[in-house]
């Protein structure tokens, strides 16, 4: 396999010094327009590839983030993703995902991978399986290694660093509401995340609400999206519910699966809400009612503190920003 061709390489053709040749591809006025351009050519018929890995050794800075997320196929974290990718192209960043799949090993593997050196922080939604199990020891190191940190969603309140969460409890709670305005009176919660942080803080917010409509909460927690449709099915047959809050828009989804196999219309027997604003609520048959997370926007404000932890600008107290729900109306849900 050939060499690469390196600043020395470029120097000795051009025949100026390697400081010069740095500069030039830099950009840097001290070196003229045209020496500039000359050498420019000279890299590119070379097929000259900056050494990142040196560079930032150098500058101290890789000009790079890692995000991680618990898993790709969720429409939210892919929202997620593209407001972290806009904000750090905006300020001349490059983003490295990585993917836990909901396993703390191997979220635990890619804090590794990150804190040596390869990126300049991380942008994080906390595994399942971690919050589940409670090991934070991969945060612990992080934190141990300066490694400026952003928890989005799921977040740890045991690890101290900078985050951004959504305010699931309220959304909840106003969609209980909303629900009762309707005029529902028997409203079920549907929660297959019970595990992770934002699923239990949407059953807390549903427990409070219909609480207070003196209402008895009613919780169906399965461990899966399988195990839905068997689960309702038993509801179906021995309570009268006229409502589902679902903890997430696939689990809304299958409810009015669950729901049409078992001869309910939609909505004129069962009013249907899920959380997350993404293609499967609004192409779903009918459209889902949901509590609107604002995924990209969370992906923004996640990136824009991150870089500003990164560019000293912010002041050592950790960031915690929270971002409020919205309840978008549609067709699952309707007046009783």
């Amino acid at each position: 396999m050939p060499s690469k061709t390196t600043l020395k390489d470029l120097a000795n053709l051009a025949g100026v010094s390697v400081s010069t040749v740095s500069k030039a591809l830099n950009d840097s006025p001290e070196i003229g327009a045209r020496t500039r351009q000359r050498i420019k050519d000279i890299a590119e018929s070379c097929n000259y590839v900056p050494n990142n890995i040196a560079r930032s050794l150098k500058s101290r800075s890789t000009k790079t983030i890692g995000v991680i997320i618990p898993a790709i196929l969720i429409e939210f974290f892919n929202k997620v993703l593209y407001g972290i990718e806009q904000e750090a192209t905006e300020r001349g960043y490059k983003i490295v995902i990585c993917l836990s799949n909901e396993s703390s090993r191997k979220e635990a593997e890619s804090i590794n991978t990150f804190i040596n050196g390869s990126v300049d922080g991380v942008i994080l939604s906390v595994a399942e399986e971690t919050q589940k199990s409670k090991v934070y020891d991969h945060f612990e190191k992080s934190a141990k290694h300066n490694m400026p940190m952003v928890m989005f969603d799921r977040v740890l309140d045991d690890i101290t660093c900078d985050k951004v969460t959504v305010d699931d409890f309220e959304g909840a709670f106003n969609a209980v509401k909303f629900l009762s305005d309707l005029g529902s009176k028997n409203i079920l919660f549907l929660n297959p995340i019970s595990n992770t942080s934002v699923g239990q803080h949407r059953e807390d917010g549903y427990v409070k609400a219909v609480s207070g409509l003196n209402q008895e909460p009613n919780i169906v927690n399965v461990s899966h999206y399988t195990e839905i449709e068997k689960a309702l099915s038993t509801v179906f047959n021995n309570q009268k519910i006229d409502a589902i809050l679902a903890a997430d828009e696939y689990s809304a989804a299958l409810a009015q699966n669950a729901a049409r196999l078992n001869n309910l219309k939609i909505p004129q027997d069962l009013s249907v809400i899920g959380f997350t604003n993404g293609m499967v609520a609004e192409y779903a048959n009918p459209s889902l009612t949901v509590v609107s997370q604002h995924a990209e926007n969370i992906g923004k404000i996640a990136a824009g503190i991150l870089l500003d932890r990164i560019e000293g600008k912010l002041r050592a107290e950790p960031v915690n920003k929270v971002v409020k729900t919205k309840i978008v109306e549609r067709n699952s849900t309707k007046n009783i």
